[in-house]
Formats: structure tokens, C-alpha cells, sequence
């Protein structure tokens, strides 16, 4: 197990991944408790599609207990006194927050009490600082669009199988899909700067300046060259040795290289006055031969003393020599369908043309390896190093041992003048072990174990090497590159895992990949489209990812529930403002609450909230009390199977507006309407019973209109028998008195009796 060591100032506390793991648990085991609570109060006690029982502590990643070298990160705190306690938690991303804490009892020599500090440690990704957060951030964006296009084609495609295409046919029509997605990734992972190009070209510039390459990429174009790219089989040998071109300089971390060498040749080029009195000179242009930098020997040689003006007369014999050798590399056949713009060589796609071009220019270097003018040379730096690579053309397995700096740079030579008809893993696998042992290293770079892992056609060591040292976004994307080229790979990619509650790898590394996007602010957004890729776990980490985001924040909850529209997912969305609402209404936001809760159609909760907003209100509905809560009933609108109980505060607002006018001398047309309200809101079954005396009494100047009568017979006797069964109410226990004058019964009872007269009388 690898252990964390933090050092803090004089005293060092050393915490293991144990602690971690037991954190990542802590983790896990929330997410399968949702502390947010449905709306009938029960709460969630399992992860949504994860097994129980499946023996690992509820983990997604199982964890190595292979005992590795600890690391060390620093912390700085400013406690004075001595440490008494560390708590340590998971913070956003990789960090990891600590909190120090003081011992309670102990005072410092200043007698201040003692107390304790919040500091993050920042742990360090998989790829050495190659990448930074905001290009990582990029990287995550950008690939989101490739994964899902490829993810729908592939829908599509075994829809079409299913029904009547070709096996042969879907095959091709899916490898093309993968290298598409190849490419555009492979394009993502380049450098969107690239290097100015200088207006005058420097002629002692051996190793042009170009973006530095990432392991990331260099990764990605391995898996590509060998499980993606169909095109290339017939030429597979010089994909590596373009491989290695562009990424040697990786290797220069932990192994001798070639490209290192060029780059300390190129610093003290300039000061050279005699460059072929320099053994180095002759040194790295037979390495540079070995490996195929052709371009780079060529313009080596160029810078031969024998081209200066003054010194072709003297060394004709020996310029001739050198330009032999300069045109015999140019002119070196390749097997490959074509070069990019400026690099030397013939190609040739068909093997018989090779062979015999390759059987020609052989013969002529053994032709110029014979002659005499060898005798003429008089500078024996020149002769002997022309000579060695000569040798290295016509494949010296001597001279490519001596030249080369590692295994994988010998086995790239061996491709190019030993074996080039190399084909099938099986054969290069064999070859790799012999280069191995040949040169052997104490500490392998990673991406050349990811090359023997995929020499040797092990799927589970390129996925351990891929999630070890590239990180969960390499395993989860390169999936598709994997089980392109290989059956194997794709019957253990997809193969269910029983320790994992069902899912397989696929699903397995797409989770761990979307718990990273959800452990940031700034990526959260982008996991559902991994999330919803999973079939059996997905949707409903899905879903608790959803109920993890603050609620208090509406702009959030908006793009919540635009995800949630868009994978169709009404249920979450609806609970996602029940939890919303609830929470505005709980921390005083009244208006966003409801707002929320009618969103989502929770009638319950809405009924709820009006008897909390009834009980607010008070005994008595005042003018002062409807003006508090008039905002909110102006929310609320008409629209009653929604708004439950408080559709009554709707239709009272109206009823007191109508009567307001009646109050200031308005016509007898806002009278009859506020008698049509009041006759409304005692029909209503929302009107609460202890609310109907309070209506009856602010009527009074209804019930006692002067000019005539506004209730008709029925609707008196209507009044008559709701303040008779209010007047029952008020003997019974726990009934809620109204803050009314003592003769407010009679008063109203006096005054409907008079309007029950009048009325009879009229309709007589």
C-alpha cells in the first residue's frame, strides 16, 4: 500500500491510502444514503443498481495493496502550539483537506488558548505535471463530443446488425467510426499552440522546435497504431519508427536516448571550428541513422568540413565520400505508402518493388564499401565513421547495438534494416524480450510498458497501465480503441464482473471517470454523458449526482434540470424541485419555494405549506396580514388542483379587492361582485370553517346594503347555516377563536335575518 507522509514543520504524521480508502468509502457510503429525504419522508438505503452484498464496502475501484516507496507532500499551518489532532477529509478535485488542531488543555507561553487551521494538500496527478488543471479542463470538454457521437453510431450500427447488415460490413463501418473518433481525439490532445517558424532557418539547428509532446498523446497514438488503425498493418514497422521520432524525447525522463544526445550535440555545435574532428559528430549521426532520422543525418553531413570553399580542393576524394553516403541515406527505400513533405526516402506500398529497390541499394553500398577511394581518405574520422554507417544500412547487428541508447530504439532499428516484413504481435513480442535483454533498465518508462503490454496482447495489463499511469479519462475514451482490434479485449472489457455488483470494465471505468468529472465544480456538468452510457448503474448515480448539487442555487438547479430534460428523466427533475422548493421555504426564500413546488406539481407539499401560511396569517384575516402574504398569493395564481389549499388566500385577495371598492363609494356593479366572491369562498371547500365568521363579519355593509338586496334567498340561507355551523365549532375542543368583537355573531346574524326579509319581499 503506498503511504502519504505530510510533513508538518519539526513533526511528521504519516497516514496511508487506508485513510483514503476509508474516506473514498465514507464517500461511496453517502452517495448510497441520499441525506436529502422524497417527498413521503422515507429515505434512500441503498445505491441505485449496486448489489449490496458484493463483498468490497460498497467501492467502485478496487483498490492495489502492493507496497510502493511513500510519497511526501508538505504542510504549512500556523499553529503555535503543539499538534494535538489531525481530521482529514476529501476536498474538491485532489485535494485533500486537513484540519490541525491544538490541545484544548494547553495554553501557549503568550497564554493564548489554543486553537486550529484548515489547510489543503494537493495530491499529484497521474501525468507529473505534463498537463495543468485549465488544459486537463479543456481535454475533458472537448472529448465529450467525440465519446457521444461515437457512443450514438454505435447504437446505430448494431441496430442495423441486428437486422440484416454483414458481419464483414460492420466491422468496417465500425472501424471507420473508431478512427474517426481517433483522430479528433488525437487532435484534442495536441497542442492548440504551436511553434512559431522562424523566417530564417538556423543551418546548425539539428532538432527543430516543436510542441512538446505529452505521454497522454503518445499513449493514445500506441493504442491507435495497434488495435484502431486498420490502414497500417501492412506498414505497422515504420508507424513505430514514426512513433518513436516523435516521442523519444518522452523517453529522455528515465532512459539514455537518442534525442538527448542530439540536444547536447546541438548546444556546443556552434563553437565546433572542425565538426569531423569531433568523435561526438560521428557518434550521433550513426545514431540518428539507426532509428531512421534520415533528414537529421543528412543535414549532419552537409556541415561536413570537406563542403567548405576553401577546402574542396584538398578533400575532393573525401567530399565525394560523404556526398556518396548523404545520397545512398536520401535514397533509402521505405516500406510505406508515403512521407510527409521534406523527410527522405522511397516508399513502396507493394512488397516485390520493395525488395527489389531495397536488393539495389544494397548492392550499391557494398559497391562503395569496396572501392579504392577509401586508400585516398586521409582523415581517418571521416573514413572510419563513413564506414560504421555503412554498416548500420546494410544492418550490422553490432554496429545498431552500439548506436542505439535503449531497447526500444534497437528495436526500431531492427525493423528498419533487418526486418522490415515484420507483421503480427506475436512477432514483434518475440523480438521486444531479445531488444530487452539485449539492454536491459532498472526502471521502465510507462509508455513502454503500455507497449509491451500490447506486444504481448495482454488486455489487462494495457488497462492497469492505462489506469495507473494515464488516469481514469485515458481508460475510459481508449476503451473504444481497445475492443476495436481485439476480441480478447472485448470479451473481458464486456465480460461482468460479479465483485462489482454486475457491471463490466467498460461501465467500471466510465463510472470512476464521471465520479472524477463530479468531484469538480467546473466538469460536474459533463458527467451525465458518461453516466447515461452505463446501462446497469448509470442512471441512477445519475441521479444522485444530481441531489448532491446545492440547491440554493437556482441557476444550478436550472442546469440540472436541463440534463434531466434531455436524458428524459422527469422523475429526478420533479424531485429536484420538491427539494428545491422545500429548501427556499424552510431558509425564508417563501416565493422561490412555491414557485419550485408548483414546478413540480407536489400538491402534498403545497397543502403543507398552507396550513403553515394560514397559521401565520392569524386568527383574523386583517388588511395588514393580506398585504404581508400578497406577494405569495399573487404567485400562487388561479390555478387551484395545483396550488391546493391555498388557491383560498387567491380567491380572498380578490374578494378583498372587490370590497376595498365597495368601501371607497364605487358603483353597485363592485358590490354584487364582492357578494358573488364572498358567496365563492364559502362554497369552497379550501376555506378553512374557522375562517367563515371573520368573512361574514368584514360583509356587514353587504349584508346591510341600503338600497336594496344582494343576496337572493338561497344564498342568505347558504350564509345562515355556515354561521350556524361556525357557532357549533366554537364549543368544540382546540377550536381557534377569531379576534372579533364580542357581538360580532349577532351583529352578523342580525344583519342576515334583515337581508332574509328583504329578499323574500323582493322575490315576491
Amino acid at each position: 500500500m503506498v503511504d502519504n507522509v505530510i510533513t508538518i514543520d519539526n513533526d511528521t504524521v504519516r497516514f496511508g491510502v487506508d485513510s483514503i480508502i476509508l474516506a473514498a468509502r465514507a464517500i461511496s457510503q453517502s452517495l448510497s444514503k441520499p441525506p436529502i429525504k422524497n417527498p413521503n419522508g422515507h429515505r434512500s438505503s441503498e445505491m441505485p443498481g449496486l448489489n449490496s452484498d458484493s463483498g468490497n464496502g460498497g467501492e467502485l475501484v478496487p483498490f492495489s495493496t502492493k507496497e510502493k516507496s511513500p510519497v511526501v507532500y508538505p504542510l504549512h499551518y500556523g499553529l503555535k502550539s503543539r499538534v494535538h489532532r489531525l481530521s482529514i477529509s476529501w476536498g474538491c478535485g485532489n485535494n485533500l483537506r486537513v484540519t490541525v488542531l491544538g490541545n484544548p488543555e494547553a495554553r501557549g507561553d503568550d497564554g493564548e488558548e489554543a486553537g486550529g487551521e484548515v489547510a489543503n494538500v494537493r495530491l499529484s496527478g497521474g501525468e507529473d505535471g505534463e498537463i495543468g488543471d485549465a488544459q486537463w479542463r479543456r481535454i475533458a470538454y472537448g472529448s465529450v463530443s467525440p465519446f457521444a457521437l461515437l457512443q450514438s453510431r454505435r447504437n446505430s450500427i448494431s441496430s442495423l446488425f441486428k437486422m440484416d447488415m454483414s458481419p464483414s460490413l460492420y466491422q468496417t463501418a465500425w472501424w471507420e467510426y473508431v478512427m474517426e473518433y481517433s483522430k479528433e481525439i488525437k487532435s484534442l490532445l495536441s497542442d492548440s499552440v504551436s511553434s512559431p517558424v522562424p523566417l530564417i532557418e538556423d543551418p546548425k539547428s539539428v532538432i527543430k522546435s516543436a510542441e512538446e509532446p505529452t505521454s497522454l498523446k503518445a499513449a493514445w497514438e500506441l493504442m491507435e497504431i495497434f488495435y484502431a488503425d486498420k490502414t497500417c498493418l501492412s506498414w505497422l514497422p515504420e508507424r513505430i519508427v514514426d512513433w518513436l521520432s516523435d516521442y523519444d524525447v518522452l523517453l529522455s525522463s528515465s532512459h539514455p536516448t537518442i534525442y538527448s544526445k542530439l540536444e547536447d550535440f546541438q548546444k556546443e555545435l556552434v563553437g565546433l571550428q572542425a565538426i569531423e574532428d569531433d568523435p561526438r559528430y560521428w557518434e550521433v549521426m550513426s545514431s540518428a541513422l539507426s532509428v531512421g532520422w534520415l533528414e537529421i543525418v543528412v543535414k549532419l553531413l552537409h556541415l561536413h568540413g570537406s563542403y567548405q570553399l576553401d577546402q574542396l580542393g584538398n578533400r575532393e576524394t573525401e567530399n565525394g565520400l560523404v556526398e556518396a553516403v548523404a545520397v545512398l541515406i536520401s535514397k533509402m527505400p521505405r516500406m510505406r505508402p508515403k512521407l510527409e513533405a521534406g523527410m527522405y526516402g522511397e516508399c513502396f506500398a507493394a512488397k516485390p518493388d520493395f525488395m527489389k529497390t531495397r536488393e539495389r541499394w544494397q548492392s550499391q553500398i557494398t559497391k562503395l564499401e569496396c572501392s579504392a577511394f577509401w586508400v585516398q581518405c586521409a582523415h581517418h574520422q571521416t573514413r572510419d565513421g563513413l564506414r560504421n554507417m555503412l554498416k548500420i544500412m546494410m544492418g550490422n547487428a553490432d554496429c545498431l547495438s552500439a548506436s542505439t541508447s535503449n531497447w526500444m530504439e534497437l528495436f526500431v532499428s531492427h525493423f528498419l534494416y533487418l526486418r522490415p516484413f515484420t507483421k503480427g504481435l506475436e512477432g514483434m513480442h518475440n523480438l521486444a524480450q531479445k531488444c530487452v535483454q539485449s539492454k536491459p533498465v532498472n526502471i521502465s518508462h510507462k509508455l513502454l510498458r503500455l507497449l509491451i503490454g500490447i506486444l504481448g496482447e495482454n488486455t489487462e495489463v494495457v488497462l492497469a497501465v492505462c489506469s495507473k499511469e494515464f488516469g481514469s479519462w485515458m481508460v475510459a475514451h481508449a476503451m473504444e480503441l481497445l475492443t476495436a482490434g481485439s476480441e480478447e479485449g472485448e470479451a473481458l472489457v464486456h465480460e461482468e464482473q460479479r465483485n462489482l455488483g454486475g457491471i463490466n470494465m467498460e461501465e467500471l471505468h466510465r463510472l470512476v471517470y464521471a465520479q472524477v468529472l463530479s468531484s469538480h465544480a467546473l466538469t460536474w456538468q459533463i458527467a451525465p454523458v458518461y453516466l447515461s452510457s452505463c446501462e446497469k448503474q448509470g442512471l441512477g448515480l445519475l441521479e444522485l449526482l444530481f441531489y448532491k448539487q446545492p440547491v440554493q442555487d437556482n441557476q444550478l438547479l436550472i442546469k440540472s434540470l436541463e440534463i434531466c430534460r434531455l436524458y428524459e428523466l422527469s422523475y429526478v427533475s420533479a424531485k429536484l424541485m420538491k427539494i428545491s422548493g422545500v429548501h427556499h421555504w424552510k431558509h425564508g426564500r417563501k416565493g422561490s419555494g412555491i414557485f419550485w413546488l408548483q414546478q413540480a406539481r407536489d400538491e402534498h407539499c403545497l397543502k403543507v405549506i398552507s396550513q403553515q401560511l394560514f397559521d401565520s396569517v392569524g386568527k383574523s384575516l386583517s388588511d395588514e396580514s393580506l398585504k404581508q402574504w400578497e406577494g405569495l398569493v399573487e404567485l400562487l395564481g388561479s390555478e387551484s388542483q395545483i396550488s391546493g389549499g391555498l388557491d383560498f388566500l387567491h380567491k380572498y385577495r380578490d374578494f378583498k379587492r372587490s370590497l376595498k371598492l365597495v368601501n371607497d363609494g364605487k358603483a353597485t356593479d363592485a358590490a354584487h361582485e364582492a357578494v358573488e366572491r364572498l358567496v365563492s369562498l364559502l362554497k369552497s371547500p379550501s376555506t378553512p370553517q374557522r375562517f367563515w365568521l371573520p368573512l361574514l363579519h368584514d360583509s356587514l355593509k353587504l349584508l346591510n346594503w341600503p338600497e336594496r338586496s344582494l343576496l337572493n334567498v338561497a344564498q342568505t340561507n347558504l350564509m345562515l347555516n355556515k354561521l350556524q355551523e361556525a357557532s357549533m365549532a366554537r364549543i368544540r375542543p382546540g377550536f381557534i377563536e377569531a379576534d372579533l368583537p364580542a357581538q360580532a355573531v349577532g351583529s352578523v346574524r342580525l344583519a342576515l335575518a334583515t337581508n332574509l326579509g328583504r329578499a323574500f319581499l323582493e322575490e315576491c
